[in-house]
């Protein structure tokens, strides 16, 4: 039984070091996520003013003049596939095609929230429990220093977990209701055009 329970203590301290290179790599990878998502926010707000303003007469004949007030140089996920559809507005097939693909795009661009959300709190947890073992060690053991080192550790995993989750949590829930509104933006922008063709 001993050995059973070393083996399992020698496998738990073997995965402290990789449990927080990887907290850290979340912090940074949230880091970048709140950038791009403030990026993105200010892209899909000019976005959003001219699709607002130009989709309650949108036909294939002005459909044009659409492709011409959407903005330059801004490059949101949404955008670069209302250029393609707007691009290839003679061809139905080829429009569905590229709507089912920002689909497909955007569920990629979720999954990064997806992955801070979930693996946050896990490796905030392992990152808390692993450094326990020791910590009650040098407690039986008086050696007081190895204990408060081992407590720091424990503490400062569950706080970078913790925030790697939260950002992952704030972000996806905001860009999910942006990527609904897109997808009803390019389903309207999709079938207007079909009907005005027809």
């Amino acid at each position: 039984m001993n050995l059973i329970s070393d083996i399992l203590y020698w496998i738990s301290s073997g995965l402290l070091v990789p449990v927080i290179v990887l907290l850290i790599y979340l912090f940074v990878r949230s880091l970048f996520l709140i950038g791009g998502f403030f990026g993105q926010y200010l892209a899909l707000r000019k976005t959003r003013k001219v699709l607002k303003e130009r989709f309650d007469g949108l036909t294939a004949e002005n459909a044009d003049q659409l492709l011409e007030d959407l903005p330059k140089g801004t490059n949101g996920l949404s955008l670069d596939y209302i250029r393609r559809i707007l691009t290839a507005k003679d061809n139905e097939a080829l429009m569905n095609k590229i709507a089912a693909e920002f689909e497909i795009a955007a569920d990629k661009d979720l999954n990064t929230s997806k992955v801070l959300t979930k693996m946050g709190p896990m490796l905030g947890l392992m990152g808390t429990l692993i450094p326990m073992g020791p910590a009650l060690s040098g407690l039986a053991s008086g050696d007081i220093a190895s204990m408060a080192y081992n407590m720091q550790v424990a503490f400062a995993t569950t706080v970078v977990g913790l925030f790697a989750a939260a950002v992952g949590f704030v972000t996806l829930q905001i860009k999910q209701r942006w990527y609904l509104a897109d997808m009803t933006d390019i389903e309207f922008l999709v079938d207007t055009l079909s009907e005005s063709r027809n």
